[in-house]
Order: C-alpha cells, then structure tokens, then sequence
C-alpha cells in the first residue's frame, strides 16, 4: 500500500514500524457542539483506513481524542447554565450517536483531556527542562525557534510566519512565534488544575502529542486529521513531540480535503453550516458516508442537494444487488452450473481491481467503481435466476467489499410484518383468479408503503425501499 505523506509531499509504501501492529492517532472533535459535516469527512476518511488495514491483516491500535477543556466548552457551559463537563459529557454521547449513524467504528482509546492533566503537566515540565520552554505568570510557552525544523509539514518558512505573528491581549512572550503548553486560570470559576506554575489548563496543541504519548509511544506510524490542522496544530504537535521525546513523532501524515457547500465555504454567517443531525434528518448515515468516499479523501468535496441525491441512487443500486442475491441465496436453484463456476471466478477481478484501488493511496472513489462493476456482473449474471450456491457466493464477495467502506451496514430488519405479507399473498391468489385490476391495486398500495414486487421464476421477490 501506497499514501501520500504531508511530510514528504509524496505518495510512499506504508511501512509500519511493527510488521503486526499499526499505530493510528487521529484528531477528534471538540465536544460543545454537534459535529458537522466538514468534521465527519476525517472521521469517516480515517475509519474507512482502519477498516482497510484490518482488511489486509493488521492490527490496529487506533486512537482518536475527545478535547473536551476549550474555551469553546466554557463559553458553552455559560450559555447553557451547566458546568463545562457537563457541556462535554452531553456533546461525547451526542458525537456517538452521529458517528454510529455514519458507521464510523468507536476507537480503541477515545482519551479525553481532563483524564490526562498529569501527563500532560509532566510533558509541559519536561520541555521546561530542556529548555525549550519557559513560564510567565503562571502561562507556559514553547520557544518556537528552539525548533530547527519548525514548519517542516506546513512548509512554511519562519520569516513569513513571524511577519504574520501577533501577540494577544494579556500575553508576554519572548517571541510573537511562541504559542502556550499551559494557560494560567483567568477567573475563579473557570476550569483548572494545580501544577508547578500555579492554577491552570492545558493550551490546545499540547493535549494530542501527550495522549498520543500516553497510548501509542513516541513514534507512531500514522497522524491523521483535516487539511486546517497541517498549520499551526500538527505542526506545532510536531515541534513539542520532537522535542520532548528526541525521535520523530509520526512517520506518516495524512489530511483530507475541505468540504465546501454548494461550492462555497461553510460558515454560520452565510447560513449554509450543516451538522451531520441536520443531514440525518433527510438522508442516511449510509448514504452521507456514500457521499464522503465518493470522492478522493485528499481532494476537496462539494455538499449539495443534487450530489446526495446521487449518492443515495449509487447506495440503492448496491443495496438492490444485495437483497436480490439474498433473495436467490433462499430462493435459486440447487447446484451451481458450469456457466455460473465460470462467472463466480470472473468475479475475482472485480475484487482485485477494488484492492488495488485501495492500495493506491486510499482511492475509495475508484474503488466504488470498481464495486458497481462488480454489482453490473453479477446482475448480468442473475438476471434470469440463479443457483443458491452462485447467489450465496456472490453476496459474500459484495459484503466482503462494501464493508471495507462502511457500507451496506444498515442492520435494517429483513422480515415482512403480517399486513405486508397478507398484501402479498392476496396479490398472489388474485392473479392466480385472474382478477389483475385488484392485484394491480394491491401493487400500488404496497408502492405506498415503500414495498415493490418484483415476479421472477423463483416467485414474488419482496423489495424494501
């Protein structure tokens, strides 16, 4: 397998520093709020790498954070009369129900930063005795030029940064550079801890490189997370990890790419800012995650109407092969023919061709193809009935892939309730009386509620949807 590495800005073979095992951190959300849609695309990008490397026969350990001690929490918790745990508890579950909806899996390690104080404390004190950190009225500050590689990932040069720097109300730094390990408490009643420099909190960057510490070691094999957080967050990650710990913090980095809504930025002014519970109201998990591996994960995706649209046409097409070949698998013919051994084997490619997609930095958009060009074969090949034998060994190779995506997950109840299949069967006996206008009537009542039939050799096929 092949990714692009920020690092490097080439594609290069993974290579995992345990031939067994693979280290992923990945940045996750701050939890005062729902999460939207820009926020998912990492969530889903990096679930689907997961679920692929677990594929080919790694293990994972895959770690993703909560940061739930931010100024955004605070402000939160004020707005709502409620402590800022209890903003980040209320947001934690709330970001378990969206992402179970989009089938992202739940982390090996999702840590939170209020269950890390101590470590973090110790990673801040340690950069203050090598000296790459200094206190200042009880904040603590990374001395950014102490970093000779800074800016590496970025590719930023430290003379643009430094024309850009701006020290903000209320700080005293040695450098407009340097950004703040530790943050001494403002008021009485906000958030804090005890530490050596007096009463505080941890600043935003240094949260992920102690966690990442803590759970995966000093190196790691993959940082990952969205595009904005290349400059300053991973960077600076970079910087204080390198540092602390004297080896490099992450041998591959990966980003995605931005969304943009109907071709615009996303923003609260502009009234075009979706969380993924608005979506959901309107579409599926299923076909929202379609939508977010439609596209190259580096590569920026438009959200629109008409795209998710034809994304939930895309998931459908994959959703009628499957229960079609479900339908056969009970319903075919016994003994599979030569004709039908032939096809099965010419599947395969279909499997290869999807595989080495997926090995090439990720491609899920053509690694979709390569799944409708699979679902085009077995059609063709079913089309006229099938063996149970050739149905059943199809559809394991169509969940085979899909759930490499996350896809075809949906656990919906295949069962018929009594009154559907009462309809059915009262179809059934008026067609065997030759009474076609009431089983055309019974047709369109079952239209209605989202049931089609479909007559085959077999007998009546019962569609959902």
């Amino acid at each position: 397998m092949k990714v692009y590495n920020t690092l490097t800005r080439k594609k290069e073979e993974f290579v995992p520093i345990d031939p067994n095992e693979v280290k992923i951190y990945v940045c996750g959300p701050t939890v005062y709020n729902f999460f939207h849609i820009g926020n998912a695309r990492p969530f889903v990008t990096f679930d689907t790498l997961r679920r692929y490397l677990e594929y080919t026969g790694y293990k994972v350990k895959f770690v993703q954070n909560f940061t739930d001690v931010d100024d955004k929490i605070i402000n939160r918790a004020k707005e709502e009369g409620i402590s800022a745990p209890e903003v980040s508890e209320k947001y934690i579950q709330e970001y378990y129900k969206d992402a179970g909806a989009l089938n992202v899996k739940v982390a090996d390690v999702h840590p939170k930063v209020s269950e890390h104080i101590t470590e973090i404390i110790e990673f801040v004190q340690t950069l203050i005795d090598k000296g790459y950190a200094y206190e200042v009225n009880g904040d603590v500050y990374f001395s950014t030029r102490k970093f000779d590689e800074y800016g590496k990932l970025s590719k930023q040069n430290i003379d643009d940064l430094e024309a850009g720097a701006r020290i903000e109300v209320g700080e005293i730094k040695n450098d407009p550079l340097d950004f703040a390990l530790w943050k001494a408490r403002k008021t009485d009643d906000e958030i804090a801890w005890e530490t050596p420099w007096g009463m505080g909190r941890p600043g935003w960057h240094i949260e992920c490189s102690a966690m990442s510490k803590k759970h995966l070691g000093n190196t790691i094999d993959i940082h990952a997370g969205g595009q904005d957080l290349q400059f300053p967050h991973h960077e600076n990650e970079i910087a204080q990890s390198e540092c602390c710990n004297g080896v490099p913090f992450a041998n591959y980095w990966m980003h995605n790419g931005y969304i943009t809504i109907d071709n615009e930025k996303m923003s609260k002014s502009k009234g075009n800012f979706f969380t993924v519970r608005d979506i959901l109201k309107d579409y599926s998990g299923e076909v929202m995650r379609f939508f977010l591996l439609s596209g190259h994960y580096r590569n920026p995706i438009n959200f629109s109407d008409a795209l998710m649209e034809q994304s939930k046409n895309g998931l459908a097409r994959m959703q009628n092969a499957r229960d079609n070949l479900k339908y056969l698998a009970g319903a075919g013919t016994d003994g599979m023919t030569d004709a039908e051994k032939e096809a099965l084997e010419d599947l395969g490619k279909y499997k290869a061709d999807f595989i080495e997609k997926m090995d090439d930095d990720l491609n899920t958009a053509d690694a979709i193809t390569a799944i409708f060009e699979l679902v085009t074969a077995i059609n063709t090949q079913t089309k006229d009935g099938a063996s149970k034998e050739f149905a059943k060994a199809a559809l394991d190779l169509l969940l085979e892939l899909t759930n490499v995506l996350g896809l075809l997950q949906d656990n919906e109840d295949d069962g018929i309730d009594a009154e559907i299949q009462a309809l059915v069967d009262e179809r059934q006996q008026a067609r065997k009386d030759k009474n076609f206008a009431r089983a055309d009537e019974i047709r369109d009542i079952l239209k209605e509620k989202g049931i089609t039939l479909k007559d085959t050799p077999q007998g009546v096929q019962i569609i959902k949807g």
